[in-house]
């Protein structure tokens, strides 16, 4: 059973820990347990009933009329709610509450009707990412067993797989070659990336997470290979950013080397045929004007 303090409900539910503190003294709509410090701390069970009640009152419920309500009507509530489409904390919380009891046929669903909704890309960077967010908050404070950012990690990975091979065949001729250096293994960014420069006509090869140099070298001969796209959100290379960089250039002369995630940050020398994309508009702007 896990623990969970109340910051870490608050990351969760996107309510501030003062305001849970209020409703706890003013209603009875729920108790926390305290430790021998007296400090407030959640288990399982808490949560998900704590994310019901912030589901209905991102819903439009006053914090008053949910406290009417017992555990058993207030889950009825919420099964019956529709989330507006504007309002995307709300999937964001029946996510959270999905991945908890890993309960995959809940979890997959929410995918399947926000897509059906509001589309594959929007379900994408409007949903997906911030519920990620959310999750990795916890990462800080060990509060969140690894299995269940990997259980829903997988999940959403499947869904951009599947809506890749949805697209039309790519050009026979690739242009660009996709990848995340050694030592990096967070795939689904890169995925995403890849059905973006597919859909968007671009000629890719995938070459995936924890691509060693000399793998890249097998590919970069050919003479319509034109940029080499790597995402890096860790640095496991054991090399300084630039340090990197400069060795990619040195190694792949007459090559674009382009490259996106928090590694950007860090890239202080100037190269040539360095693209540096450091937001999520850059990216598009560039898969959509270069392709």
């Amino acid at each position: 059973m896990q623990s969970f303090t109340i910051r870490d409900i608050e990351n969760l539910t996107g309510i501030k820990a003062h305001t849970w503190r209020i409703w706890e003294q003013r209603f009875p709509i729920f108790h926390a347990k305290r430790k021998e410090s007296l400090h407030r701390v959640y288990d399982n069970e808490d949560l998900k009933q704590l994310l019901r009640i912030a589901f209905l009152y991102h819903n439009g419920w006053k914090v008053s009329k949910i406290a009417q309500l017992n555990a058993q009507a207030i889950l009825e509530e919420v099964s019956k709610a529709e989330p507006e489409e504007s309002n995307y904390k709300q999937y964001v919380l029946q996510l959270i509450e999905a991945a908890i009891d890993f309960n995959e046929k809940a979890f997959t669903s929410l995918l399947e009707e926000f897509i059906e909704r509001m589309g594959f890309e929007k379900c994408i960077t409007d949903l997906c990412y911030p519920y990620l967010q959310r999750v990795g908050l916890l990462w800080v404070t060990n509060r969140v067993i690894p299995a269940q950012e990997h259980f829903s990690s997988y999940i959403i990975q499947n869904k951009i797989i599947a809506e890749t091979e949805k697209l039309n065949k790519p050009p026979q001729s690739p242009e660009l070659l996709l990848f995340s250096p050694q030592g990096e293994f967070h795939e689904l960014p890169l995925l995403y990336i890849n059905y973006l420069l597919r859909k968007n006509g671009w000629g890719v090869v995938y070459l995936g997470i924890n691509a060693k140099r000399d793998i890249l070298q097998q590919f970069t001969s050919n003479p319509n290979l034109q940029y080499l796209f790597l995402h890096q959100i860790t640095n496991f290379t054991h090399y300084d950013a630039d340090d990197y960089l400069e060795i990619l250039i040195k190694t792949f002369p007459g090559k674009n080397i382009v490259v996106t995630g928090t590694i950007v940050m860090n890239v202080h020398r100037p190269f040539t045929n360095l693209i540096l994309l450091k937001s999520d508009q850059e990216i598009i702007d560039f898969i959509t004007h270069h392709s």
